[in-house]
């Protein structure tokens, strides 16, 4: 069968399923409506056409899920089954009940017919709608095979064509490799000759070049080697001028060490003499002032060595402070 004969086939089966559907659906209405309102209160009849509305809105949705489902081989599961079953049941009972209460088994048979063959309707297209899609997806299964062994096919005759192509083209492409190598072997050999001619020339030349480089080499170690003296001249008349200044300054050290030395000898000499008590000659004194003044005595202690008033002392004293501070400013200054 082709795809038209299936999707004819499986319209007759929707629209006769729905055919069946809607006239049990109209039936049960027609048939439960009396029922529930001899059992409904008067005031609530108008509520009577309410539950068979219900339970055949139940069997709507089922059968509408169970095709969809079936159409794309899914399953639903134990809860479809209840429900489908459930309602087939509640519709046969419903519209078996009136004649069943009457105990008229003809009328329970009637009445039995439509909410039977709607069970039956509803398990029937659903074992032929999983039937029918299990049946296509072989027939697809099958045309997917049977295409690609035709796209194999192709591909293989393609392949082919391209082997026998890349062959040619490897003949062709070995032809021109040999004649590219027998002209390139023609063209390296004039290309070595010429070569060898040019290295000649150049090793004479790298011969020139090296005789003139180490020429200008040796002229270069010549005129280092002169450098080298003069500055080694220079560093030894730098040293011997640094070890000249070197001596200079520790001699000058030394005798202003030595002067020191004296000077503190003199200051001594001039202090042991004690406390006086008349007044040294004015040189005497001075010399004596100054030597206290820079053994850091008190003003005191200076006039009782000298014998002079302490106002003296300390205008000495004063004028010794003003030389001490002129000199170090002149120091910074300089």
């Amino acid at each position: 069968m082709n795809s038209v004969q299936i999707r004819s086939a499986e319209r007759a089966l929707s629209v006769g399923t729905w055919l069946i559907v809607a006239g049990a659906m109209l039936y049960s209405i027609l048939t439960v409506t009396p029922l529930m309102a001899v059992h409904t209160p008067d005031e609530w009849d108008w509520t009577a056409p309410i539950l068979p509305l219900v339970v055949d809105a139940a069997v709507v949705i089922v059968v509408r899920l169970d095709a969809v489902l079936a159409r794309l081989g899914g399953q639903g599961g134990r809860w479809p089954i209840v429900l489908r079953w459930m309602t087939g049941c509640m519709t046969l009972a419903l519209n078996v009940a009136d004649s069943a209460l009457r105990k008229d088994l003809v009328g329970v048979a009637v009445h039995a017919v439509a909410p039977l063959l709607l069970i039956v309707t509803a398990e029937t297209g659903l074992a032929y709608r999983r039937a029918i899609t299990a049946a296509l997806a072989a027939q697809e299964a099958r045309m997917r095979a049977e295409q690609n062994e035709r796209e194999q096919a192709a591909r293989e005759r393609r392949e082919a064509a391209e082997q026998r192509a890349r062959e040619e083209r490897e003949h062709a492409a070995t032809l021109a490799r040999e004649q590219r190598e027998h002209e390139a072997a023609l063209a390296r050999e004039q290309t070595e000759r010429e070569e060898a001619a040019r290295r000649e020339e150049r090793e004479q030349a790298e011969a020139r070049e090296r005789a003139e480089r180490e020429a200008r080499e040796r002229r270069e170690r010549e005129r280092e080697q002169q450098q080298r003296e003069r500055e080694r001249l220079e560093r030894e008349a730098a040293q011997r001028r640094e070890a000249e200044r070197l001596e200079r300054e520790a001699a000058a050290r030394r005798e202003q060490a030595e002067r020191e030395e004296r000077a503190a000898r003199e200051r001594a000499a001039l202090l042991s003499g004690g406390s006086v008590n008349e007044k040294l000659p004015e040189d005497r004194a001075r010399a004596v002032v100054h030597a206290a003044f820079a053994e850091g005595l008190a003003v005191r202690a200076a006039a009782d060595l000298c014998g002079w008033s302490v106002g003296w002392v300390s205008t000495r004293y004063q004028e010794y402070r003003d030389t001490t501070v002129g000199r170090t400013l002149e120091g910074a200054s300089s």
